[in-house]
């Protein structure tokens, strides 16, 4: 009868398996599928008990899910168990196909292993295949590729036997489709935790470009978003409001430009030679008027993981009030603070950046030195009289007693004051010194650095300009051929000037000098220089001329110097002036060129006869 039975036994077990295995299926999650596999082993293999162990990422085996006893499932639910013992089980006992089976008689070695197990006490009946209550079978649960996913452990059949051929078989067969299922739910909730992985991370990056987007558009300095390599290497993307402001531009118009397109033209080699990665830059940025801004730039890269660098971020400090007073404090130690002329420092680096070591001492020099004495005897024979001013103006010129009560030369009465004679405009020819110093050396220029010869690099020098390679030698002109040219030095001492501080007082006398100041700088060119060497002695720098044209221009200054100047109230006074001209020569100091000029002056100035003088 029970043979007659066994096809009808099979076959509702077939679909009692067909219905379990179907439901592997609809489980949502890896932990539903685990549950589900542990519940169908229970519901239609005929176990009482069923434990799913599964292989965590360290690859030891936890219990994930449990069915058929609340007790087991207390007791071993999330429990662990080494993959070294587990690897013991599978290898002890009886191979049944796939499956491990350790009889009770072997199995009692693993009694005090680490793995977590759970023997349900229970009558042992007096059959051969009776299931003992330490009895262990054991489905290895594979992937497709051979890898394992976990161990099914099962116990208690409800027959109370060990399951024969068939009952192996459809154990095998539900742990095949329970590999499947939990190999599937394990990608399914690998791609849900990626996905979730992903929205965090897409949100932690639209979070930050929202971030970086308000701290790029509200910035209180300008920031910009420019293009790295390629042809539209250096475009500006993007740019915010407060440069957009800083530069008068708007947004959309600035997306037309490049840095290299606003920076100003004496600052684009600093531009070219500021790095993209950190790199720092002080230079100057047109506005849409037609100024220039003082600017700060201070780059870094926008790096993308797949492509390498892609963004250049460059953060605009406007620096223009801060450099405008560093520009005033190096004007201030630079130039005069009563005429805001160069000072003496000024001029002497101005000067000295002409100059070179070239013939030192005479070497090199053609025709050697020569003595100090002797040029100046030939210069005051080649001066004459009649430069500055004396008691003796010249025929034609009249003699101005005093002033009237105005301060005006001419006749006399209350309130006139006593004046220096009114000095002619001086019309004589004036002769310049070559470039002497006071040690007795002149320097005579050889063909370097002349009409027609090229520059050469120089070796050393102590004037402020040598550290180029193409310093061009200055020298003297030898005389007035249209090639002869020179850098003059006109040094001019005021005739007069201390008696009208004597006589009213350092106001008058500040107001003098600033007028002077004034008509110097007016009567020169606007690459001269005029500077104020101290006190009452000036000091023009003029390149470019030859011997009669720098006398020429001495002439043309005195003459402007002599008119009257207004002072207090209605009151002018008058002042004179002497001038001695030397040459800028390398070879000579700075400081050797100016006492040559200085010297000449006191020639000239000795040279002229001393009548009465008057202040006024």
């Amino acid at each position: 009868m029970e043979t007659e039975s066994e096809p009808y036994v099979r076959l509702a077990s077939l679909r009692q398996l067909h219905h379990v295995v179907a439901g592997l299926n609809t489980a949502r999650s890896l932990a539903d599928t685990l549950q589900t596999v542990a519940d169908g082993v229970v519901e239609g293999l005929g176990f009482e008990i069923a434990a799913v162990n599964l292989v965590r990422a360290d690859g030891d085996l936890v219990v994930a899910a449990l069915a058929g006893s609340p007790a087991a499932e207390a007791m071993m639910a999330g429990r662990v168990g080494s993959r070294a013992s587990w690897e013991r089980r599978l290898t002890m006992g009886e191979q049944w196909g796939s499956l491990r089976f350790i009889p009770y008689t072997e199995g009692w070695v693993l009694d005090e292993d680490d793995v977590p197990q759970w023997h349900t006490p229970s009558v042992i009946a007096d059959r051969p295949d009776a299931w003992h209550p330490m009895d262990r079978l054991f489905a290895p649960l594979h992937a497709s590729d051979g890898e394992l996913l976990g161990v099914l452990s099962v116990d208690k059949p409800r027959n109370g036997r060990r399951p024969g051929a068939w009952g192996c078989e459809a154990l095998q067969m539900y742990a095949s489709q329970a590999a499947i299922a939990i190999s599937n739910a394990r990608l399914r909730s690998n791609m849900q935790r990626a996905l979730v992985r992903l929205e965090r991370e897409q949100q932690a990056l639209r979070a930050s470009e929202e971030s970086f987007r308000q701290a790029f558009e509200y910035a209180p300095s300008g920031m910009a978003v420019a293009e790295m390599g390629g042809d539209q290497h250096g475009r500006l993307l993007r740019s915010n409001d407060a440069l957009c402001r800083l530069l008068g531009r708007p947004a959309a118009a600035m997306r037309r430009y490049s840095f290299s397109d606003l920076v100003h033209p004496d600052d684009i080699g600093t531009l070219l030679r500021t790095s993209a990665a950190g790199g720092r830059a002080e230079l100057r940025l047109a506005r849409r008027d037609g100024s220039y801004v003082w600017v700060s730039l201070r780059n870094s890269v926008v790096a993308d993981a797949a492509d390498g660098p892609r963004y250049l971020l460059t953060h605009v400090e406007d620096i223009e009030e801060r450099k405008r007073h560093e520009l005033q404090l190096a004007h201030r130690a630079s130039h005069d603070s009563l005429t805001g002329l160069p000072n003496a420092a000024e001029l002497r680096t101005r000067l000295g950046a002409r100059l070179c070591d070239l013939g030192r001492a005479g070497a090199g020099v053609p025709g050697g030195a020569v003595g100090a004495e002797g040029a100046f005897d030939e210069g005051a024979e080649r001066f004459g009289d009649g430069f500055g001013f004396g008691a003796d103006p010249g025929a034609g010129a009249a003699e101005f007693g005093d002033f009237d009560a105005r301060g005006i030369p001419g006749g006399s009465g209350p309130g006139t004051e006593a004046v220096e004679p009114y000095p002619e405009p001086f019309t004589e020819p004036f002769s310049g010194l070559s470039a002497v110093a006071p040690d007795g050396r002149q320097a005579a220029p050889p063909g370097n650095g002349l009409p027609g010869f090229p520059a050469v690099p120089v070796p050393g020098g102590h004037g402020a300009g040598q550290g180029g390679a193409h310093h061009v030698h200055t020298f003297p002109p030898e005389g007035d051929g249209p090639g002869e040219k020179g850098l003059a030095v006109l040094f001019c001492d005021l005739d007069g000037f201390k008696s009208i501080n004597d006589h009213y007082g350092h106001n008058a006398g500040d107001a003098v000098l600033v007028e002077v100041a004034r008509r110097l700088s007016a009567g020169v060119r606007d690459d001269d220089t005029v500077a104020r060497l101290g006190g009452d002695e000036f000091v023009v720098l003029a390149d470019g001329l030859g011997r009669s044209e720098a006398e020429d221009l001495a002439v043309r200054l005195r003459n402007a110097i002599i008119p009257p100047i207004a002072i207090e109230g209605a009151r002018s006074v008058q002042v004179g002036a002497s001038f001695g001209i030397g040459w800028a020569a390398c070879g000579l100091t700075a400081e050797e060129i100016l006492q040559s000029a200085d010297q000449r002056m006191y020639v000239e100035k000795r040279s002229r006869a001393k009548g009465h003088r008057r202040a006024g």
